[in-house]
Formats: C-alpha cells, sequence, structure tokens
C-alpha cells in the first residue's frame, strides 16, 4: 500500500473533475484552504493548512510553499510558474528539498492547435472572408489572390519547450522550415537552433514568428522595437506566451505602419486588454481571449497529469514537467 500524504488542494475544480480527484487521492489527507481559488490564472492567498502538507496541488503562494516545514512536492496547475521563477524561490527551494512541476504537457497540445489554426486561418484568409460574409460580398477574386501556402515558408520560434515542440510535430506535414531560438538547448531538437547571436538572421528571414517565451526577467520585453524592425514586411506575429514578452507599443507601431504583415495576440499586457485600447483596431490585429490552452476536458487534464504525478513521487521516479 503507497504511503498516505497530507496533500493541499487550493483549487476548486468543476464537478467531474473534482470527483477524479476525491477519488484518486480517498487513500490520502486533504486539506484545503479557506478561500479556495477557480482556474489558474489567479494567485493563491497564504493559507496555514499548506503547512501541514507534504504535497500541494494547485496555485499556493511561494512564501507559503518555503514556509511550510513538511512540503516537499508542488504541482501547478498551469503551464506557466512566473510566480516561482526566481533566484531566490529556487535556491530556497533546492535548500528545502521541495520539487516544482508545471503543467506544460496538458497545454502543449492546445496551444499548439491553436496556432497551427492561426497559421492556416491567415494563409487560406478567412479573417477577411468572414467580413466579407457580412458584408454579403463575393470578393473571389481578390481572396484567392492572397492566400498562400504554408509549404517552403520560415517559421521562426521564440522558446522551444513543450508547445513549440509540438507545434513543430503538426507543422511536419507543411513542409515548412521551422529555427527556433532557445538561450539553452536540450539537444535533439527538430528544429534549427539558434541563440542570440543568430536570431537576427532569422528574424530577417521569418514568415511567421511565434513567441512562446515564459514570462520572467530575461523575457520581459524581448520582442521589442529593434527586434520586430528585422521582421520582413511580410511577415507575421503571433503570441501564445505571455503578453510581457512583447512590447505592445512596439507592435502597434509597426502594425500602422505596414511594418509588418500582421499579429495574432493570445496574450496580453494587461488582460483582459482594455476596450479602449489601441490593439483592438490595429490594422492585421487579432486578438483571442487567452484561451489557446483551453478545452473542454482542461481540468480532467490537470488532476489527471497530477494524479500521474503523485504515482510518479510515491514511487521515487522522476517527475513530469520538473522545473525546480
Amino acid at each position: 500500500m503507497s504511503a498516505q500524504f497530507s496533500i493541499f488542494c487550493d483549487t476548486e475544480f468543476p464537478p467531474e473533475a473534482a470527483a477524479e480527484l476525491r477519488e484518486g487521492l480517498r487513500e490520502h489527507r486533504v486539506l484545503t484552504p479557506a478561500v479556495p481559488i477557480q482556474g489558474n490564472l489567479a494567485a493563491s492567498q497564504s493559507d496555514r493548512a499548506i503547512l501541514e502538507a507534504e504535497i500541494a496541488f494547485g496555485q499556493p503562494d511561494p512564501a507559503s510553499v518555503l514556509a511550510a516545514p513538511r512540503l516537499r512536492f508542488v504541482q501547478l496547475t498551469s503551464a506557466g510558474y512566473t510566480r516561482y521563477d526566481d533566484d531566490a524561490f529556487r535556491a530556497a527551494a533546492q535548500a528545502k528539498g521541495v520539487a516544482l512541476c508545471s503543467s506544460s504537457a496538458v497545454y502543449a497540445a492546445p496551444c499548439a492547435e491553436h496556432v497551427l489554426a492561426l497559421m492556416l486561418s491567415n494563409a487560406r484568409r478567412l479573417q477577411a472572408c468572414v467580413v466579407d460574409q457580412r458584408g454579403r460580398a463575393w470578393a473571389a477574386a481578390e481572396r484567392r489572390r492572397e492566400a498562400f501556402l504554408l509549404r517552403g515558408q520560415t517559421v521562426v520560434m521564440l522558446g522551444y519547450g513543450s508547445i513549440a515542440r509540438r507545434l513543430t510535430e503538426l507543422l511536419a506535414p507543411f513542409e515548412v522550415r521551422i529555427v527556433a531560438f532557445d538561450r539553452a538547448p536540450g539537444g535533439g531538437e527538430k528544429a534549427e537552433m539558434v541563440d542570440e547571436s543568430g536570431l537576427d538572421a532569422a528574424l530577417a528571414q521569418a514568415d511567421h514568428l511565434v513567441d512562446v517565451l515564459p514570462e520572467n526577467a530575461s523575457t520581459a520585453g524581448f520582442l521589442d522595437a529593434r527586434r520586430l524592425g528585422k521582421l520582413p514586411r511580410s511577415a507575421t506575429v503571433y503570441n501564445i506566451g505571455r503578453g510581457t514578452t512583447l512590447d505592445q507599443r512596439a507592435l502597434l507601431a509597426a502594425l500602422r505602419a505596414g511594418a509588418i504583415a500582421g499579429a495574432y495576440l493570445d496574450v496580453t499586457e494587461p488582460e483582459p486588454l482594455p476596450p479602449e485600447h489601441p490593439l483592438w483596431q490595429a490594422p492585421g490585429c487579432h486578438i483571442t481571449p487567452h484561451m489557446a490552452g483551453g478545452r473542454n476536458t482542461e481540468h480532467l487534464a490537470l488532476v489527471r497529469h497530477f494524479l500521474a504525478n503523485l504515482g510518479r513521487f510515491e514511487r521515487g521516479e522522476p517527475l513530469l514537467d520538473r522545473v525546480v
């Protein structure tokens, strides 16, 4: 029989996912906060219940993670881990022997499919066709001239984590060239890898630039006016990483000047994007409301990912999506 753990869960799941979580934790002691959170974009507040836990699931307060004397394993309900991504937290967690895991595996497929859908929509001019339909216009000749194939084009990815790797797999049948920027490639990548010394040259060849960078001190404003200025006028920018990694003022200026062909943003800074923000009406700018990682089985997938990692923790096996 596996050991019984005290598990702190700060997230309130929908009924089906909650039932599966209860079943999966029936042999364990479950601790809950006074005020649970819903979703994974909100930060959990400090709660004393975590002080009794060996395991935490959700978005626990970073200070509470370090203060909990028995805590050994934290499973986040998100692909991103910005609140925990600093040298002080990493050092303290490692000193305490606390493993921190993201849920990148849960979000890789939907985010990658979202980008592919946007690329295909762009290539086949579907947004323009929607506008045509609303005006009952039959612009066949114009739309045929504008449409293009992905085959032979160059996709540059900023970041090469699980989302970018899955997108690389999905793009394989389209015979595109993929160039990926990563400061520390791990080897075995199915893309042409570049570091900062080769990034400018890659940007100059991009037909599609996909930003999947995480949010941390080193990525703030990474895609700035200088780097946007390296892109061809025919290039399109896609951001499904974090809004803070892209200089939105510079993007707006590039769109207004026609310096790039367009932009597809699933993340912005701030979120939600205020109704009066000029990006809503910027030429060639298309916005989706931070839903690239969403799917109708999202919460079930998060619970199952945690339970799989819990089993690994119990057996002393390597944890999935470990970041600390």
